[in-house]
């Protein structure tokens, strides 16, 4: 497999110079020494013009003669080659895809949507000209079907408390380096070099949308509340405790379980406790 070869090529300001010596040649003989035979010099003339082109800042020529190639041109300039040689341009500059967004399953099932922002530029040019057709759609072509294979190769997110498998949703950064892992391997053929890859939106599909987040909520609650009986019961305990200790009341068990029950409701409602004041023992 051929690579590319980096080559020079003359100077266009020196050929520049030539074609005009050439044009006044041409002028003087035939308007002063009306010699109608320097006129064969028109077609040297026309020949050497066609050959000159200019390369611009981080850009490049790559040149073929008849169906060969010959090289390319990346440094910046005004230059000159074979007129016959056929020159396709080829931009260096590092250049912004962002995808559109597409719906695929994760690794269980879920319709998810997602798209991936990618900064690519080309590093082979003599790849990108031959190796694949149109270069430009194959990175997106590419692009498109890395996301769905990453998309499949990992849960939106852990639906079990406890789990630690990575998800897209929690583990960016390893699903961002196996994202421009895989691009990277899919532009190698096409001489492209990945800068940078990276998920730049993900969210459920909207038809589960709705479902999946008053499960996401239940989550939340169901964490809330455990809190909140986490905190209740070392609270009554140590309400019980400094009871006992202070001589402030002796409980027995159904005392220490009516308190128990009292402080639990208490600590553990939704709403504010509306206190009732018994005048009588705990029993009453």
């Amino acid at each position: 497999m051929k690579k590319e070869n980096e080559i020079k090529t003359n100077n266009g300001y020196a050929v520049l110079g030539i074609l005009l010596v050439l044009i006044l040649m041409m002028i003087v003989g035939v308007a002063i020494l009306t010699n109608y035979l320097f006129l064969v010099l028109l077609v040297a003339v026309v020949f050497i013009a066609k050959g000159f082109f200019i390369v611009n800042p981080n850009s490049s020529k790559v040149l073929v003669l008849f169906g060969a190639y010959k090289g390319t041109i990346k440094k910046n300039g005004f230059f000159w080659a074979n007129p016959f040689y056929t020159k396709q341009r080829i931009s260096l500059r590092a250049r912004n895809f962002y995808s559109e967004r597409v719906k695929v399953n994760d690794k269980i099932g879920n319709p998810i949507l997602i798209n991936v922002i990618l900064v690519w530029k080309v590093e082979d040019t003599y790849k990108a000209a031959f190796d694949v057709d149109q270069y430009e759609e194959f990175v997106r072509v590419q692009t498109d079907a890395a996301v769905r294979k990453l998309a499949g190769s990992y849960p939106y997110d852990n639906f079990a408390e406890g789990e630690h498998e990575i998800t897209l949703l929690s583990g960016m950064r390893e699903v961002n380096e196996a994202l421009e892992n895989e691009i990277t391997e899919r532009l190698a053929i096409a001489g492209i070099k990945v800068m940078e890859a990276r998920i730049g939106y993900l969210a459920y599909a909207p038809e589960i949308a709705s479902s999946m987040l008053k499960r996401q909520q239940a989550v939340a609650i169901v964490a809330a509340r455990k809190k909140i009986v986490e905190g209740a019961v070392g609270m009554v305990e140590d309400a019980l405790t400094k009871l006992s200790s202070d001589g402030i009341i002796d409980f027995d068990d159904d005392k220490k379980a009516s308190m128990v029950s009292n402080l639990m409701v208490v600590l553990c409602g939704d709403k504010e406790a509306t206190p009732v004041i018994n005048a009588g023992t705990l029993h009453a």
